[in-house]
């Protein structure tokens, strides 16, 4: 009985990896703590969730949160000198520039990515932690003094966080980047099977989507493991390369599915040879010479059927470029200090933001500041910095996820205020020896930290009540204990967070069917630069665009506006595709450089940035079959190729057919 009962707690439940990460994270908490103390910092319990914040499960994570964390904080703290300074007599200057200031980082940080984004929504909050703290301070020096030595914690945190990190290291990032290259690079496989031999269901189009966020995510991981790893910082190229070809890949994938789809007189034998190539694939001896002697016998005898000819060149297309990527991937694997030909240079996989969204997220941080400062104007309330304080923190880092972030934040803090009453008013008042206090504080994060990783669905609770547990005890020294502040303040903070919740509500960000459709123009706009004789945009870059759109709305409920993105990012990258491969196309005579550049102009007529043209769709895919038939029963061998390629045209084309103007379209 008492066994089963241990098993059942988090401490029994834990795994080897589990108590690792929260040893880390509790020590580096305490010792954070005990650092500033003995530094005499006047806010100490800063240092504590410096290192509560920074804590990741791999050393990658942690220094380029670490980096983010720094220059946030510098920039934030210096933000917040310059404004105090400023509006040091005039109560609504202060009130414009902070806002003004706050508003600015919550553009930034949802119009970028990664680092960019986290430095300044943390510089936007650290100025308002540091700025309405020091709203009552008359000597400026004073204002510079407190906002050292809120740097002064935030650096000892994350040092304390570096430490604990090498005494007690994680999983390596490369380890877990290769494992998720090998993962993807077997799903690939299982997509292929899905699309070319399945059904059209649903499970295709969350196939389709679940890979892509697969992969885009990896470039998050490739980041890590840069940072962490010598040697993956010397194969950043070719980790780089490995991204870009598996999206290449599911690109071929779907463009494959599109000929099947488009091909009624194809040959019987297809899809058995199409089960037998994938399971090829699948094996680890599998080379090119094997894939060759699968489609020798199936090559067309005549020289007139482009369909098949084309199905099976970009087969082998598809083939040759897995294998590609299995070898490279091999090698990384089994790094043996070689030098290897370089991979072919890629730009880095950006990411690409809603630029009004952003807009519009940052406006409504800068209203509700301001109409926050004006409320404490008139109303001089004690306890307003707190409020204020809660409401930027929310307006700050909530704005992409405004409902779920408010709400975590607002039982994060009802649970603290009553649980950190209970112990700093019935257990800390009678403690006065630091290390006696360590000695009950150390389990109990231990503790909050397994919960953290065991309950996955309270795990953004779980967190916020360890970055916010020092705040709420208000561990000082000397100790202060005020019954009516603590109150006031712990009122203050959920009313701070009710307001930043009001005010999503009131000014909500765009629904995902306003939102798709939103992407959608976007994309259309990108594709008609795509035809023009010298784009923007470069082939990978375009595919780039158009997967991170397409991943922008995989968390969304409104099924019908994932759908309508998705196929219309399939659509614009298959005819983005043959576009290029109809530029680079060679032939020996002159009308058919006519005849290509016809295919490419009748693109712009039948899809501009408001939609579809149907009446031109009907006419231009009627045109193309005839084009792609005329062409099969040329005598020249690159007319026959062009047939291939205006075949795959119209069958990525024919996919508009179905995009009929409706609700989700907005055409």
């Amino acid at each position: 009985m008492s066994e089963s009962f241990w098993l059942r707690t988090p401490w029994g439940r834990a795994t080897g990896g589990q108590w690792r990460y929260a040893l880390r994270n509790a020590l580096a908490m305490c010792l954070s703590l005990w650092l500033a103390f003995v530094l005499q910092l006047d806010s100490p319990y800063w240092a504590m969730s410096s290192a509560a914040v920074v804590s990741f499960p791999t050393v990658g994570g942690v220094i380029s949160k670490s980096l983010g964390r720094v220059v946030g904080s510098l920039m934030g703290a210096m933000a917040a000198v310059v404004i105090t300074g400023l509006g040091i007599s005039d109560p609504w200057l202060f009130s414009f520039l902070i806002a003004l200031w706050l508003g600015l980082c919550t553009y930034i940080s949802n119009h970028y990515q990664n680092n960019v984004s986290y430095a300044f929504a943390l510089g936007g909050y650290t100025a308002a932690i540091i700025a309405f703290s020091c709203v009552n301070v008359a000597d400026p020096h004073h204002i510079f003094d407190i906002a050292q030595a809120r740097v002064s914690e935030v650096i000892i945190g994350i040092l304390c966080g570096g430490l604990m990190m090498m005494i007690l290291p994680s999983t390596s990032d490369s380890e877990t980047l290769l494992e998720s290259l090998r993962k993807s690079q077997a799903r690939l496989l299982e997509h292929a099977q899905l699309l070319w031999l399945g059904e059209m269901t649903p499970e295709v189009r969350s196939s389709h989507e679940g890979l892509i966020g697969q992969i885009l995510t990896m470039n998050v991981l490739r980041i890590q493991a840069v940072w962490s790893h010598h040697r993956l910082r010397r194969q950043n190229r070719l980790l780089n390369f490995l991204l870009h070809r598996q999206l290449r890949l599911i690109s071929l994938i779907s463009s494959q599915r599109r000929m099947l789809h488009n091909w009624p007189e194809q040959p019987e034998c297809i899809q058995a040879l199409l089960a037998t190539l994938l399971t090829e694939l699948g094996k680890p001896e599998c080379d090119k010479y094997r894939i060759a002697r699968l489609l020798a016998p199936l090559m067309p005898t005549s020289e007139h059927d482009y369909r098949l000819r084309t199905f099976l060149l970009r087969l082998r297309h598809f083939c040759w470029s897995y294998l590609e990527c299995q070898r490279w991937l091999d090698r990384l694997t089994r790094y043996d200090d070689q030098e290897w030909p370089a991979p072919p240079s890629h730009t880095s996989l950006t990411s690409h933001t809603d630029t009004l969204e952003a807009a519009y997220n940052g406006g409504r941080t800068f209203l509700c500041v301001l109409l926050g400062c004006t409320f404490w104007i008139n109303s001089q309330w004690d306890a307003g910095s707190s409020a204020l304080t809660m409401l930027s923190i929310c307006c700050v880092l909530y704005s992409a996820t405004p409902a779920q972030g408010a709400n975590t934040m607002l039982r994060a803090i009802l649970l603290l205020s009553l649980i950190c009453f209970a112990v700093k008013f019935g257990l800390m008042i009678r403690i006065d020896d630091f290390w006696i206090f360590c000695i009950l504080l150390f389990p109990a994060l231990l503790t909050m930290q397994l919960c953290k990783q065991q309950q996955v669905r309270q795990a953004g609770l779980w967190g916020q009540m360890i970055v916010l547990l020092g705040s709420f005890l208000a561990i000082t020294n000397p100790p202060s204990y005020d019954y009516q502040q603590f109150i006031n303040s712990s009122l203050a903070q959920m009313l701070g967070v009710m307001s930043a919740a009001l005010a999503f509500q009131l000014l909500r960000p765009s629904s995902d069917r306003r939102k798709s459709r939103r992407i959608i123009r976007s994309l259309r706009r990108h594709f008609m630069d795509q035809l023009e004789p010298a784009p923007r945009q470069s082939e990978s870059q375009f595919e780039s665009l158009i997967y991170h759109c397409i991943s922008q709305l995989g968390q969304s409920q409104d099924q019908t506006a994932r759908l309508w993105v998705l196929r219309w990012g399939v659509v614009l990258l298959n005819c983005s595709h043959i576009v290029w491969q109809l530029r680079q196309w060679r032939g020996d005579e002159h009308p058919l450089y006519l005849v290509r550049d016809n295919c490419i102009r009748c693109l712009k007529g039948i899809l501009t940035e408001q939609g579809v043209q149907h009446a031109s769709l009907d006419r231009t895919l009627a045109e193309l079959q005839r084009i792609s038939q005329g062409l099969a029963n040329h005598g020249d061998g690159a007319a026959r190729e062009l047939a291939g390629m205006v075949w795959r045209l119209q069958s990525s084309l024919s996919q508009l057919q179905q995009a009929l103007p409706g609700p989700a379209e907005g055409s």
